[in-house]
């Protein structure tokens, strides 16, 4: 059994591990993960065709990729119809949906600081090298 002393000093040669958010930022923050399930949230259950056009420059593709992580990770749940044309849909999960709170804080962050993000890059860009 791994003693306290074990996991801190394995916390400070391993990132993962010294940082418990990062398996969370990993999972959410992922390109294209924050725009469906936002979609999803906000509009509620969805074909693929529904949120393809919803989120836009996405390839469907990327889009297919996206939707088979978040459902392994358990933040969307695929529904197959054995219909004529078959229907698949998709549904943002009560996990998914419990990051809500989260996506609310960061767009207040991100209204209220963006800006000076904007003003510190360009007055970084006019530095000389």
């Amino acid at each position: 059994m791994a003693t306290e002393t074990d996991r801190a000093s394995a916390a400070a040669t391993d990132p993962e591990l010294a940082c418990p958010t990062s398996a969370v930022v990993d999972i959410v923050f992922s390109r294209w993960t924050t725009p469906i399930l936002w979609t999803l949230h906000t509009h509620g259950r969805q074909r693929f065709v529904e949120l393809e056009r919803r989120i836009g420059a996405i390839t469907a593709k990327v889009l297919t990729q996206r939707l088979r992580q978040l459902e392994r990770d358990g933040m969307v749940v695929r529904t197959y119809h054995p219909e004529v044309p078959p229907r698949v849909e998709y549904e943002i999960t009560d996990l998914g949906r419990s990051l809500a709170p989260l996506f609310a804080h960061l767009s207040q962050w991100a209204a209220a600081n963006l800006d000076q993000v904007e003003l510190a890059r360009h007055a970084y860009d006019g530095q000389a090298p």
